[in-house]
């Protein structure tokens, strides 16, 4: 039997705070060195992520979770370009995942971006029964957005008023 919560030894930090080595090598736990393949990072392009949006799970001085938010845009086939903000990713150190960090790491984001107006045009690529249950994202407007490569349809997922659904290509803000 625990008598604490390991989660609550943890401490959320602003990810600024914490050494950018220490991220990209968490980073590589979490997904593996090829992850500069995937489509997520053709999304996001070279931006730099949203510091307000963004942070760290810190036990005892060590990195164990992140979650990083980046600027993306819906550049619409009818004409706009439609700023939105891409969730994640969200990684934990595999030795502490199912700790709830993960959720911990989402909802603070969330939290933010209601803070600073941006909860209205949020979207990822996730599980849809994770994401969908816990935190309302839905792909129900992003069925018509292409991407600068693969992605499965059901995992490109949205929340919020500002989202538009319309045919477009994301892409980097």
């Amino acid at each position: 039997m625990r008598l604490t919560d390991p989660a609550s030894l943890v401490r959320l930090v602003p990810l600024t705070a914490v050494d950018p080595a220490a991220v990209e090598a968490l980073l590589d736990r979490a997904f593996g060195t090829d992850r500069f393949a995937r489509t997520a990072y053709k999304v996001r392009g070279p931006a730099a992520a949203i510091a307000h949006l963004s942070f760290a799970a810190v036990e005892d001085g060590r990195l164990i979770g992140s979650i990083q938010c980046w600027p993306v845009a819906l550049a619409c086939d009818s004409g706009p370009v439609v700023p939105l903000v891409m969730v994640g990713p969200v990684a934990v150190d595999p030795a502490r995942q199912r700790d709830g960090l993960g959720r911990r790491l989402v909802e603070a984001s969330l939290a933010a971006a209601t803070e600073s107006g941006e909860a209205d045009r949020l979207m990822l690529i996730g599980d849809p029964e994770y994401y969908g249950r816990f935190f309302g994202f839905t792909a129900a407007r992003t069925g018509a957005w292409g991407l600068p490569g693969p992605v499965e349809r059901h995992r490109l997922l949205a929340r919020g008023a500002a989202v538009p659904d319309a045919p477009g290509l994301l892409g980097p803000a």
